[in-house]
């Protein structure tokens, strides 16, 4: 029978996770049993997946599933996992069939290469590299593999996708108004915030002379912060990197408040701000923090960053999310046109 959606796939799930929960309950049924015993279990045009090359491609997901999962969702997870396993498997063997059909393949010194750029990029060694990709259950093996689908994949969207994508200026310009600008009503503050805490809790439990220690501590490392932010240091990019509040996450923006709305401590730092002005440190209860009002109290239109320096980000951004939406339809495409079969 062919199967050309995934959703038609799906339905032999059912089979495929029966066979797998009674034949093979990951390491164990090896260890007991002596060697996995193969079989085919998709054909994907004149081509096979065998459960033995699943076991190798997810043995890294495998484990860590068989690790953290509680006992008794362990098999079931496992089993679910070499599913998505299988649909993995399946659009790398298109992709690798649609590449050799286009005479597109990929060297090992491009793997390597594509490698190298990667460790460059996260600014790690290779070991340590490992370490992590081993720690979220992945081996070197595997990811090469994935590698090189993934070049196999760039280079087969870059002959039929990328000529096909064009961001207008429009599109840019539309992006840019929802996500870097907003609309203050009058009366309103709309603020960014960095902070650093000494602790109150921790203070409780501590001497006089140690919770001295950590304010003074906590006091210089803002002072230092907010002579950065008044020297005209990106204000966002600083409470990323040094703020431990949870507004950190988001550059500092806490969004916008009406006076009312402020502790007396946050009005009597900001209420006398221009837009772009920096507030003076405060002491709260459990550390100090400064503000940067980014509105005024007559309302208006608040731009969060000028257009130009975020111009190209923004072009890349609603390039990736438009490249995902032809890949998605491209390999859907491809799924059509071939002969599926999960067993």
């Amino acid at each position: 029978m062919k199967c050309t959606t995934k959703t038609t796939c799906l339905s032999y799930a059912p089979k495929l996770l029966s066979f797998i929960l009674c034949t093979v309950l990951w390491a164990s049924a090896q260890i007991t049993h002596g060697e996995l015993i193969d079989r085919v279990v998709a054909e994907v045009n004149d081509e096979v997946i065998t459960l033995s090359e699943v076991e190798e491609e997810g043995q890294a997901f495998f484990r860590k599933i068989a690790m953290e999962a509680p006992p008794q969702d362990r098999d079931e997870a496992i089993a679910r996992a070499r599913v998505d396993v299988l649909d993995g498997l399946i659009d790398k063997t298109l992709i690798r069939q649609e590449a050799e059909k286009q005479e597109i393949s990929v060297t090992e010194e491009e793997i390597d290469g594509a490698f190298q750029q990667i460790l460059a990029t996260a600014d790690v060694s290779r070991d340590t590299f490992l370490e992590q990709l081993y720690a979220s259950g992945l081996d070197e093996v595997t990811y090469r593999s994935n590698l090189q689908s993934q070049i196999l994949q760039n280079k087969l969207i870059s002959r039929d996708i990328r000529s096909k994508i064009i961001i207008t200026e429009d599109r840019i310009l539309d992006y840019y108004d929802a996500q870097y600008t907003k609309r203050v009503d009058e009366g309103s503050y709309y603020l960014l915030q960095i902070g650093v805490s000494w602790g109150e809790t921790q203070a409780a439990e501590s001497s006089t002379s140690a919770i001295e220690e950590k304010k003074s501590n906590a006091r210089k490392q803002v002072e230092s912060v907010h002579k950065l932010a008044r020297s005209g240091q990106d204000f966002s990019e600083l409470a990323r990197k040094f703020s431990d509040l949870p507004s950190a996450a988001d550059g500092g923006d806490i969004g916008v408040f009406q006076e009312d709305d402020m502790a007396s401590y946050m009005k009597n730092a900001v209420i006398s701000l221009k837009p772009g002005e920096i507030s003076p440190i405060i002491e709260t209860p459990v550390g100090y923090q400064f503000f940067k009002l980014l509105s005024t109290r007559e309302g208006g239109i608040v731009i969060q960053a000028p257009y130009d320096t975020v111009k190209d980000e923004i072009r890349q951004i609603l390039f990736q999310e438009a490249m995902q939406s032809e890949f998605k339809n491209w390999i859907n495409g491809i799924k059509e046109r071939a002969y599926i079969r999960k067993l």
